[in-house]
């Protein structure tokens, strides 16, 4: 996917977010780091739909990781910032990609920890398929094959300096890095 591939899908994802849910009791939460920039760039297409100005907040799920990453102590935990309540709220969680399930289940006990939304729904750019636990988004926008032994690189501007998605074998290829 290049810039317009990823531009085009997360309108398509905004607009069935609208849709599906009232603007007053939402909220969006992006996983730290694409997820958050994913989260960000959807309010402002809800706002740009006349959904008014639906909050946003990051999540950090490092320490609630199963796969021994982010352990405490762990120097890269990022933190999060949800500066309003979940009560009440539906919350759209969103993430870069989707694949096991596990960042996914990480970071539904980590909202859990803070609140109880009245609904938690998931939103992803890219979902891959091969789950390892019963998880499923609810807004996906592009649904990609890649086999056993290939990674789905996502780039984002506001993390990477570029929009992309790329499937490559393991390290065989460079995923684009910020331009300078």
């Amino acid at each position: 996917m290049d810039a317009s591939d990823i531009a085009r899908a997360i309108r398509r994802v905004a607009h069935e977010i609208a849709e599906r849910n009232h603007a007053q009791a939402l909220a969006l939460v992006g996983v730290l780091r694409r997820g958050a920039a994913l989260s960000q760039r959807l309010c402002t297409l809800l706002a740009e739909m006349g959904c008014g100005e639906v909050p946003v907040g990051t999540l950090d799920i490092s320490l609630y990781r199963d796969d021994g990453r982010g352990s405490s102590g762990d120097p890269r935990l990022l933190g999060r910032s949800i500066p309003f309540s979940l009560g009440g709220r539906t919350v759209v969680l969103a993430d870069d990609v989707l694949y096991t399930g596990r960042t996914a289940r990480a970071a539904l006990q980590a909202l859990a920890d803070l609140g109880r939304p009245r609904a938690i729904q998931l939103a992803v750019l890219v979902d891959r398929g091969e789950r390892e636990l019963p998880i499923r988004a609810d807004y996906v926008g592009k649904n990609v094959t890649a086999g056993a032994g290939q990674r789905v690189y996502v780039r984002l501007a506001e993390v990477d300096g570029i929009d992309a998605v790329i499937v490559g074998r393991g390290n065989q290829i460079t995923p684009p890095r910020r331009l300078n």
